[in-house]
């Protein structure tokens, strides 16, 4: 059979992700804050694209403001006395706690008390009363403290750059994260270099910044005050046993006793693990909820977006319309379709990007109505799938939705994600346990151990099996327990033995 080029026509279907499809997809994932800044931009790009600021309360209440301001600066430019609020509240026929809701039960206005001589109003200077913001007094930041230091105590050119690497190269906490070897390949220049301006550094102000672990940056603080022996360095190299609480063998290694621990540990306990906590570092964001869940008199669970935290954007069609009478280029034709396409998709995806939340989040509470009436040890395992399949969603869609977004609840505060848990099997063939349900029921076996009675792994083991009904291996109460940061069981009773004596 010969072969030869043909052309054949076929169908076929196939998904093709579009710019504006793939923003859509973005949108879900970023959290209130990404999304106001992702919308802040597209308000400064796109002219059609205006802010929902339409509040008729706002309106009333801005009228009422205005009215009051007459009031007062009618007091202020007649250069009478005004005695007490009361005097401006009758100026409005009102009561005095409509006017200032604040100052109810006590009187702000001194009649003792001139105010045409201190009311900006009545100042001929045009300058504004200073912001009371402008006086709080702001944290250094670290690089600038740690910089000024430098100049002084680093002569050389090249040394000053070295240092200014290594301030780079700090975290949060003051702590050096450099490959020193790296380091020395980029800067064309010997590791001894870099380690003899380390060396230099490590004397700068706050005591222990420029360490590379705990042992060195309390090694730094103790030699500051003359405090690091033998002895003393001996404990920093062992800190390991001191974490494992184990005294005896840490005594035997650095032939110290008992006392002579208990002094060094004291005096550890004095000095800051953090030597850079106290300069200001990134803002920490507060966590607002996108979703509430309140009860309502049925005992059925309502959920509700939160509202304050959604853009509200519109496209001005009627500024579209005047515009496109008077324009002629071609290019500026396409630039203002293009832009009202973008408007439109933009308040488009917000209101889906909004229907998907509150789609998944009720779904979400609907798994989880009994944890949210008896508690975490009545979580139930729930999946991406178990979720999708109930709103007809794919799993990549419910995976963004619930990332970054956080419900309110009655029981607290809790990241969407925080609900999606594994299951465990239960051993009277009931529904599985869920894995935190597994982790707090652990915990607080731990916290109401006694010191005779230390619970191993495998006690713990079989307690959840035989009391919980939940069927989980030795292996996995460890991987738990270690994911929570509670120590083993020999080390658990030393710490508790150290606590009694």
């Amino acid at each position: 059979m010969a072969i030869k080029p043909q052309l054949n026509i076929s169908q076929s279907q196939h998904l093709t992700l579009t710019p504006q499809l793939m923003q859509a997809i973005k949108l879900l994932q970023l959290g209130h804050i990404e999304l106001s800044a992702f919308v802040e931009n597209e308000l400064l790009q796109n002219p059609l694209l205006e802010r929902d600021e339409g509040n008729n309360q706002e309106a009333e209440s801005s009228s009422d403001n205005k009215e009051i301001n007459n009031v007062v600066e009618e007091n202020y430019a007649s250069n009478d006395l005004i005695s007490s609020a009361s005097e401006i509240a009758s100026g409005l026929d009102t009561d005095v706690e409509n006017v200032f809701p604040e100052q109810v039960g006590q009187d702000s206005i001194s009649q003792s008390t001139n105010l045409s001589s201190s009311n900006p109003l009545n100042n001929n200077s045009s300058e504004s009363a200073p912001d009371i913001d402008s006086y709080v007094a702001a944290k250094p930041k670290l690089s600038d403290h740690l910089w000024q230091q430098i100049a002084l105590l680093l002569d050389n050119p090249a040394e000053r750059m070295i240092g200014q690497f290594l301030i780079e190269s700090l975290d949060e906490a003051g702590y050096l994260n450099a490959d020193i070897p790296a380091m020395a390949q980029q800067l064309g220049t010997s590791e001894e270099h870099i380690l003899s301006v380390l060396k230099k550094v490590q004397a700068c102000d706050p005591s222990g910044v420029f360490c590379r672990d705990l042992s060195e940056c309390m090694a730094i603080q103790l030699a500051a005050i003359d405090r690091l022996d033998p002895m003393m360095q001996g404990l920093l190299n062992n800190l390991k046993l001191v974490m494992e609480h184990d005294f005896e063998n840490l005594a035997k290694t650095i032939n110290a006793s008992k006392e002579d621990i208990s002094d060094m540990l004291s005096e550890l306990r004095e000095l800051n693990p953090k030597p850079a906590q106290s300069f200001e570092t990134n803002i920490v964001q507060t966590i607002v909820a996108d979703v509430f869940v309140k009860q309502a008199n049925d005992k059925t669970w309502v959920v509700e977006l939160n509202s304050d935290i959604l853009p509200r954007v519109l496209v001005n069609r009627t500024y579209f319309a005047k515009v496109k009478q008077k324009i002629r280029a071609k290019s500026e034709k396409t630039y203002l379709v293009d832009c009202l396409q973008s408007a439109n998709w933009l308040t488009k995806s917000l209101d889906q990007r909004a229907k998907t939340i509150l789609k998944v989040a009720t779904q979400i509470i609907s798994f989880q109505d009994s944890f949210l009436t008896h508690g975490i040890t009545q979580l139930k395992p729930m999946t991406l799938k178990m979720v999708a399949d109930e709103i007809e969603m794919h799993e990549s869609t419910v995976s963004r939705v619930s990332a970054n977004k956080y419900i309110s609840t009655p029981r607290g505060m809790f990241e969407m994600k925080y609900f999606f848990t594994t299951a465990l099997s239960s051993t009277t063939g009931n529904d599985s346990h869920s894995s935190e349900s597994v982790r707090y029921l652990i915990k607080q076996m731990v916290d109401e151990e006694d010191l005779n009675a230390i619970l191993s792994d495998a006690t713990i083991s079989k307690i959840l099996k035989n009391q919980h009904g939940i069927d989980v291996a030795r292996r996995t109460v460890m991987k738990y327990r270690e994911g929570m940061h509670i120590a083993s069981s020999v080390v658990r009773r030393r710490q508790k033995k150290q606590n009694i004596l």
